[in-house]
Order: C-alpha cells, then structure tokens, then sequence
C-alpha cells in the first residue's frame, strides 16, 4: 500500500502557565494519517483542539511530542530553513480571508507574496499568478485591485490561490467557510473539491460545521479536549455514530425535511465542561456522557474498532478499557 501523504503519531501540543503552574493539554496523543488526493477532516466544539493540532503539523505551534512525517520525512522539529523549504509542499487556507490579505497590497502581490519569498524571478511569478487566479475562478482584471474591492467569496478565491501559488501537494483548510455567507459557501466548497480533483491535493479540513463536512470529507476525525473520541468514514460515522459526543454533535445538524426534524431526537448535553488545566484521569467526556458509568470516571479509554470505524468509550466498546486484560486475569 501507497504510504500515506502525512502521518501524525502521537501528537502532544501542551502549555504551561507561566506564574501560575499547571499546564493546558490543547492536544494531548493523537495520530492519524491523510492519503494524498483525500481530504480528514477534524471536527469538534470551539476550544478542543482542531486548529492546535493543524499549526504543529505546520510549525506554527512547537510540538511537545510525537511525530509528524510528510511523505515519509519526519517534520517535526525542523528549523527556520527547513520550514521554508516545506512551505511549497504544504500551506495553509485560513477562516476569515479579510484577516488574512494585507488590505494595501495589490491581489497580485499578495498572491505572489509567496514566490517572491521563495525567489522566483517577476517574469516567472507574474505567469503563476495569473495561472492560479484563473484557477480559482478570479478575472486577470482584478490584479491590480485591493481586497476591500472584493466580496468575501472572491477575497477567499485569493486566499486560496495564494496557498496554491508554490504547488503544494497538501493544505490545511481552517474554518475555511465559517466567516462567508450561506449562499456562497457552497460555491467555495465546490471549488476546493474541483481543485482537489483536477491536482490531486490532499486536505487536513478543521471544522465544527458538521454538515460542511459530509459534503466534502473522506474521513472524520471527532475531537474532544484535545483527544480523538471517534474517527472513521465520513458515511459510516453519520449513518451510526458509536461515540456519545458524536451523536450528540450530529442531533444538532438541522434536517432539510421539517417532519423529519420534527420527529428526531435532540440530544441536549449537560454537565460540566472540565477545565483544560485539570482533565479528569478517566473519559474526558464521562462529566457531560448521558451513559457514564462510575469506572468512566477512573479509566481512560483508547481507540477501539468500532462499527462505524474506532471509539473510544467504555460503555459502547469494552474493548477500549486498556486494562480490562490485566484485571480479569487478576480476578
């Protein structure tokens, strides 16, 4: 089998407070892979540790451990040089395109901002650019104009053709939709899966949209505080969610069809969220879980095979009691 493009292993992005003690676990182990020309995407609650985990793949965060390989090459501690040099293999695709664009430069010389830090001569870099604004969809007419002269739809186009400027075989699309209008989005989806199709990209897709993320995902990778409590694909994972906080997340997509929303049941989630700064020794989840059971509280669960792919819950899974071996050969 084909390796896969990236592979995470074991991923620990965490954050001591200075003065305070203690430390923030935003991610805390988790591994996963994304096959080139296939699009994972990470989804959860504000706060869990999706975007985390996507800026220490790319170095924007130092990792605390773990791996992470870009086709077979261990990333994770490169410097300054090596990082640049990766850049034209992987970029990234950021939420709010107004954010991201220098409202002074040009459209052209914001997408060409990357060549010209790579060194690509004007004559060269002036063919890319308008090569990647017909890509995306933008008009050769709109080079010389600023972003404030363009609609949040067209200002994402640029965003992303910047990303696409130096080739990259992967990009890392964060919240890429959440800050358009609902009647533009899916002309931007549709654009990210015509790409992805025609160059053959792979994508790390960040939302907590989850309905945008059927529409365009492979796989999905559940997280909650900074661990993965499901993952799987994206079918199997709709049509009969074996974690909890998955069904739960999913009961909130509103239905086109008003009967079938009316007859469905919300799962409302109670409890406490814990603190990031004291994670219970057990389930993450097991304060807020419908269906905790007193050991939810004690054991930590692990990834286990799962109907709609791995969980990791005690009640649903035994299997993901990594201890269960240990204790009944005990009594």
């Amino acid at each position: 089998m084909t390796e896969p493009l990236l592979q995470v292993r074991d991923l620990r992005v965490h954050f001591p407070l200075r003065g305070r003690g203690g430390v923030v676990k935003a991610v805390d182990g988790v591994s996963f892979n994304v096959p080139a020309g296939r699009t994972v995407a990470l989804v959860g609650e504000s706060g869990c540790g999706k975007s985390t985990t996507a800026y220490a793949i790319l170095g924007l965060e130092p990792a605390t451990s773990g791996e992470v390989r870009f086709d077979g090459r261990d990333i994770t501690r490169l410097d300054r040089a090596g990082r640049r040099a990766l850049a034209g293999d992987m970029q990234i695709v950021f939420q709010d395109p107004s954010a991201a664009l220098d409202p002074k430069m040009t459209i052209a010389d914001s997408i060409g901002e990357p060549l010209a830090i790579q060194g690509w001569k004007s004559a060269a870099a002036a063919r890319r650019v308008f090569a990647v604004m017909d890509l995306v969809g933008l008009p050769a007419s709109f080079a010389g104009r600023t972003p404030n002269a363009l609609s949040g739809g067209q200002r994402q186009r640029v965003v992303i053709a910047r990303a696409l400027a130096l080739s990259p075989r992967l990009l890392v699309l964060d919240e890429p939709v959440s800050a358009l209008d609902v009647s533009i989005r899916s002309q931007i989806l549709n654009l990210l899966m015509n790409l992805q199709a025609e160059l053959g990209l792979a994508y790390l897709f960040i939302s907590h949209d989850l309905s945008v993320v059927r529409h365009i995902a492979d796989e999905i990778l559940v997280m909650y505080l900074g661990t993965i409590a499901e993952r799987g694909l994206t079918d199997p994972v709709f049509a009969a969610p074996t974690h909890p906080y998955t069904e739960a997340l999913l009961s909130a997509i509103p239905l086109p069809d008003p009967v079938a929303q009316r007859r469905r049941r919300r799962i409302v989630l109670t409890g406490d969220l814990p603190s990031p700064l004291a994670i219970p020794p057990g389930c993450p989840f097991a304060t807020r879980c419908p269906l905790a059971q007193p050991r939810c509280v004690e054991v930590r669960p692990v990834l286990a095979p799962s109907p709609s792919g791995q969980a990791a819950c005690l009640v649903r899974i035994p299997a993901a009691d990594p201890d269960a071996a240990t204790r009944a050969a005990q009594r």
